[in-house]
């Protein structure tokens, strides 16, 4: 049986392009893809909390699984040489078509996932390296990273319970009480009373 593995990391992102690249290999290579396993998650993510553990369980010995690059199985060399060790103790081939790697049981292959992993993960570092680079710069600069800081809105939690604010009013309890019953605190009452409320409240004498 053979596999067609695609992984994206964000919906932005289509998952197309893998199609069309492993369906014009396995064309080219005479192959025929019984099977599609998709997703869109974080190469970051544990393999087994991911729809490649599933897949990776039911492979059987002599299976194919085929990705456009040994990066969408993870995004980390101990991740990836994890998938590829669990392959070749299952005796499943994995065909990469970017990197152009085909995993057998031998020296070769080992050494050619380990150099393969450890540069995509270098690239990543140096990627991540420029970005604080590039942050810090512009920060020296003056600028103002990040999103701006809001007031928080403590009255949110009040949204929706006008008429039961109502009906405690109309039963005598105080501002105080009603705060209490509410779980919030007397001056987040009075922001929303002043805010949303649409019925005009009177103050208890004792609250003057």
């Amino acid at each position: 049986m053979t596999y067609g593995y695609i992984r994206v990391s964000t919906d932005k992102q289509t998952v197309e392009n893998q199609r069309f690249e492993i369906l014009a290999f396995a064309e080219r290579e005479n192959l025929k893809v019984d099977g599609w396993v998709e997703e869109t998650v974080s190469g970051t993510k544990d393999p087994a909390k991911r729809k490649l553990g599933t897949l990776l369980a039911d492979l059987r010995p002599g299976d194919l699984l085929v990705c456009a690059e040994l990066s969408r199985l993870g995004r980390s060399l101990f991740m990836i040489l994890e998938v590829l060790n669990l392959c070749m103790k299952k005796n499943v081939r994995v065909w990469t078509i970017k990197d152009n790697y085909r995993l057998g049981d031998d020296i070769s292959s080992k050494v050619l996932a380990f150099a393969f992993g450890l540069s995509a993960e270098i690239e990543r570092n140096l990627i991540a390296q420029r970005t604080k680079e590039a942050l810090a710069r512009r920060r020296a600069e003056g600028a103002t990273l990040g999103r701006p800081k809001g007031r928080r809105n403590t009255t949110v939690k009040l949204s929706g319970q006008e008429e039961r604010i109502r009906t405690l009013f109309h039963r005598g309890l105080s501002r105080r009480r009603i705060a209490k019953r509410l779980r919030v605190d007397r001056n987040t009452l009075a922001k929303f009373l002043r805010e949303r409320y649409p019925y005009p409240l009177p103050r208890r004498p004792s609250e003057a």
